[in-house]
């Protein structure tokens, strides 16, 4: 199979304006002229003045430099690639309305437009053999797209299964788990329990013999926990699944980068592509829980991670939320913060339960 030529864009090309980098562009290409400073019969000098800008008016100007066929011939072999031409959907003038919903995509005008990713296809062996420089990539994704199904990300229906989640499927899955922890912080403040790996079981049958102090100080852990959950929430959010200028431009981090939430701002409205689906919410927990236990005592770490756990569960139900019910007020007013943060502006508005932290980190997105 061919390679695809590679794609980059205008901020890709203006990047390279130096002697020791020096791209142009012409036509729609892009070329690396570096290795031909030297030898341009008119001098490095005229070349370097368009470093990183486009030189077609100027190759056509015969008061500035004629150029004969050949000269054009030799230019192709500098070619590295092509300049995107995306449609840009993101504006700074969006406003979200409270029936918002998008038009589906016409899926093949959008790959003849933009080159990304064909909607028709398996995106993940796309994403991975994709040609296209990181400057592109996170361009085009943050250009949302609308499907009135699930876009595949693998071709065998049993890989496919696994990537999408329902979203009662965190309710169900994580609750028990955040009551279960919570619990046995309780038993925990009243007297030593064994081990979770030696027994697991709870001893359920003296839950109404413990003491009200004991609920009360595991009570405190929860809402303790509920704060950090919030913190925790943009953090990740922000320096965790938006960590575009540190993105590495390869394949593999690019594709990374789009499977863990690339994908929900490249199709935002996917309703099996929400929350979380537990297998990532896991792996992303475990340093953190792990952590609470170094510093906390056992009875501490699990009230504070059963109140993490417990608003993890409300702010992925309240994602899905905010991109498709109807909402009382304060939601409503989230759902148009959030939406905002897709179609307006997505280098601000990290928080998706609260403004907070937005308004502390000076992330604040303004409508």
């Amino acid at each position: 199979m061919l390679k695809r030529v590679r794609i980059y864009t205008t901020d890709d090309v203006e990047a390279h304006n130096t002697p020791a980098s020096c791209w142009i562009s012409r036509g729609g290409k892009v070329y690396d002229v570096t290795k031909f400073l030297q030898d341009h019969p008119g001098g490095d000098e005229l070349v370097l003045q368009y470093a990183g800008k486009d030189v077609e008016e100027i190759m056509k100007d015969p008061n500035e430099h004629d150029h004969s066929d050949s000269a054009y011939d030799m230019l192709e072999e500098y070619a590295v690639g092509r300049l995107g031409k995306g449609e840009a959907t993101v504006s700074e003038d969006w406003e979200a309305t409270d029936d918002f919903h998008p038009d589906d995509t016409d899926t093949q005008r959008d790959f003849e437009k933009n080159q990304f990713l064909d909607l028709r296809k398996p995106l993940l062996r796309q994403m991975w053999e994709g040609n296209f420089s990181k400057t592109y990539y996170l361009q085009q994704v943050h250009q949302p797209r609308h499907l009135s199904e699930s876009a595949r990300l693998f071709g065998p229906d049993i890989l496919e299964i696994f990537t999408r989640t329902a979203w009662y499927v965190v309710p169900l899955f994580w609750g028990p788990i955040a009551t279960y922890l919570f619990l046995r912080s309780v038993f925990q403040f009243t007297g030593p329990l064994p081990t979770f790996w030696s027994e697991p079981r709870l001893p359920l049958a003296y839950l109404a013999t413990l003491p009200l102090s004991s609920f009360a100080k595991a009570g405190v852990c929860f809402l303790l926990g509920n704060i950090i959950w919030t913190l925790l929430e943009y953090t990740l959010h922000r320096f965790l699944f938006h960590v575009d200028f540190y993105l590495p431009d390869t394949p593999a981090f690019l594709t990374l980068h789009f499977l863990m939430h690339g994908i929900h701002h490249y199709l935002p409205m996917d309703r099996l592509r929400l929350v979380m689906p537990p297998i990532l919410f896991f792996t992303l927990q475990t340093p953190f829980t792990r952590l609470a236990h170094l510093i906390f005592p056992a009875a501490i770490a699990n009230g504070i991670i059963s109140g993490a756990f417990t608003f993890y569960v409300l702010y992925d139900c309240m994602h899905y939320a905010l991109h498709h019910t109807k909402l009382p007020q304060y939601m409503r007013d989230m759902k148009k913060y959030h939406l905002a943060h897709h179609y307006k502006n997505f280098e601000l508005g990290f928080g998706v339960t609260s403004k907070i932290w937005d308004i502390v980190f000076s992330t604040y997105l303004p409508l």
